[in-house]
């Protein structure tokens, strides 16, 4: 009901607006089918299904959209269709067709179906957004100033996606606290926001961005190559350390690149090298990571990454009480960011690319997934 509520006030305001405007061409509506891109490919909608972290993530998006509820660990309970949407037609590998859920407790979404394109390429997805042929898609975060200055509408949430280096728990060189620390300072953090990214993102000293609880800034981001320089040239043996990217991931691959540039003007002995798919980073003294905040509490978020953490870092696995302070969320991620088992690079937040007839898109929080039940396309009147 209180979709339906809000479409007859937006519907009457922009008949007045528009009629001011000689604009009364154009109204809101229930209807259509929103076209959405990914880049994913997407073997299974089995939510608990093997898949890589990509496939993952946007099998939770779609998860979210087809389950009423979630349990406590997140992962979605009852049955699929119970959501805003249910699921209409689905090709392995290819597309997916969603249909509005006509008895959806939240109320009826306002748009009839979700027509999801899959293996759609980063410039594909912009494209199909500049000519109208999507109406929304996930854009990579340093892709979002080429996008805007091809007139494609973009919105972007908070920084809620760490990228950070993982140290494997015993495994060569990075078994050596002084030669993590040593590498820690070397990395110039700015200049993959500013060069990288293009601005879009900022440096991460901690495991939390300083919107969430305000303590990010006691985090040193600032590189300091001499000093790092100094310590590795304490360390015995002069060992080599090798950092994994994801093969599939420029991103990454460019922040390794950049990073290993870092440490050979610091005298660090470190190559960049790509896991293949399905490939092994236990071979790797070091890996990127790319972690997104389950949810906007600092406790959650930092329990969160705990959790994804330990079991290949050796981080104390222990979570904080339901009712802990801000000083001991406060020490416990000072804790894990003194060990150098897990360097914070950049703060990524999420990017959309949003078509000309999308209306009321607000980007989610953190935890959040896609709110395609609350959009609705604007469409010429007969």
């Amino acid at each position: 009901m209180k979709r339906r509520s809000y479409l007859w006030l937006a519907a009457i305001s922009a008949v007045l607006l528009g009629a001011g405007r000689g604009e009364s061409s154009r109204r809101p509506g229930f209807g259509g089918t929103l076209r959405v891109e990914i880049g994913a490919v997407i073997h299974s909608l089995d939510p608990a299904g093997a898949a890589d972290a990509e496939e993952a993530a946007a099998k939770d998006e779609i998860g979210a959209l087809l389950y009423e509820q979630r349990n406590a660990d997140g992962s979605f309970a009852g049955v699929a269709g119970s959501g805003a949407f249910h699921i209409a037609q689905w090709e392995s590998g290819k597309r997916l067709t969603l249909a509005a859920n006509e008895n959806y407790r939240g109320g009826r979404p306002f748009v009839d179906a979700i027509e999801i394109e899959m293996g759609r390429a980063a410039k594909d997805r912009l494209q199909d957004l500049e000519l109208g042929a999507a109406d929304f898609a996930e854009i990579p975060a340093e892709e979002a100033r080429r996008a805007r200055e091809r007139g494609v509408r973009v919105s972007e949430s908070r920084p809620e996606e760490l990228v950070a280096l993982v140290f494997a728990a015993g495994h060569g060189a990075g078994e050596n606290a002084q030669a993590r620390g040593a590498l820690a300072r070397s990395i110039d953090r700015a200049a993959i926001v500013n060069f990288i990214l293009q601005k879009e993102g900022e440096p991460a000293g901690g495991l939390l961005p300083q919107w969430a609880n305000g303590t990010a800034f006691l985090f040193p981001t600032a590189s300091d190559a001499a000093g790092a320089k100094e310590s590795w040239a304490q360390i015995p043996g002069s060992p080599r350390m090798a950092l994994g990217y994801d093969a599939n991931d420029s991103l990454e691959q460019a922040v390794a690149e950049r990073i290993a540039v870092n440490a050979r003007d610091a005298g660090i002995a470190l190559s960049a090298e790509a896991i293949a798919a399905g490939g092994s980073p236990a071979s790797f003294d070091a890996r990127l990571a790319r972690l997104g905040m389950r949810s906007a509490s600092p406790r959650e978020a930092l329990d969160g990454f705990v959790a994804a953490l330990a079991p290949a870092t050796g981080l104390d696995a222990a979570l904080l009480p339901a009712a802990a302070s801000a000083e001991q969320i406060y020490g416990r991620e000072r804790e894990i960011v003194g060990s150098y088992r897990v360097i914070p690079l950049v703060w990524l937040p999420r990017v959309y690319g949003l078509g000309p007839r999308l209306r009321d898109w607000k980007a989610p929080a953190p935890g959040e997934g896609w709110p395609l039940a609350d959009v609705w396309l604007e469409q010429e009147l007969p």
